[in-house]
C-alpha cells in the first residue's frame, strides 16, 4: 500500500514539474513590457495561444507612458485609433519557427506603426527578446521583456 501511495506522489510530482518546464518553452505567458531606451517597465503584456494555432500579445496594464495613466492610441490608424491601449492587441499571428516564433506583427502604440516581429527565448524561458523590424531582422530593434512570475 505504501509503494503504491508512494509512487503516485512520484508520478504527480514528475507531471507537474513537465507542466512547469513546458510552461517556460514557449512565449505564452505574461511579460513585463521592459523599454529598450530607458530600461524601465512600461507594461503588462499577456502572449496566449490562438484556435488557429498563432501567439497573440495584449496589453494588460500599462505601468509607465509618457502620455499619462491611460493611454490612447492617438497615431495609430482604423479602429485602434483613439483606443485605450490597456486591453488592446499589440501583436498578431506570431507562427513558431523552430526555436523562434515569427511571421506576425507587432504594434508600436507611442508611434501608431506596426512592424514584423521575431521572438525568441532567453535564460531558460524567463527572458523574450522581442524583434520589430521593417523588412529584414537587422533593421529594427530589440526590447528584452521578463517572465512576470504569478
Amino acid at each position: 500500500m505504501r509503494i503504491a501511495i508512494r509512487s503516485v506522489l512520484i508520478a504527480a510530482t514528475l507531471l507537474l514539474a513537465t507542466a512547469a518546464w513546458a510552461a517556460d518553452t514557449t512565449p505564452v505567458g505574461t511579460w513585463t513590457q521592459v523599454d529598450d531606451a530607458t530600461g524601465k517597465p512600461k507594461s503588462i503584456i499577456e502572449i496566449t495561444q490562438q484556435p488557429d494555432g498563432t501567439l497573440q500579445g495584449v496589453v494588460k496594464q500599462v505601468l509607465f507612458s509618457d502620455h499619462g495613466t491611460h493611454p490612447i492610441c492617438d497615431k495609430c490608424s482604423g479602429e485602434r485609433h483613439n483606443q485605450p491601449v490597456d486591453g488592446m492587441t499589440v501583436m498578431w499571428g506570431v507562427k513558431q519557427d523552430g526555436d523562434a516564433w515569427g511571421g506576425g506583427h507587432i504594434l508600436d502604440p507611442n508611434n501608431g506603426k506596426t512592424y514584423k516581429v521575431k521572438l525568441s527565448l532567453a535564460d531558460d524561458g524567463q527572458k523574450l527578446d522581442v524583434r520589430g523590424y521593417i523588412g529584414m531582422p537587422m533593421l529594427g530593434r530589440t526590447q528584452t521583456w521578463l517572465r512576470k512570475v504569478d
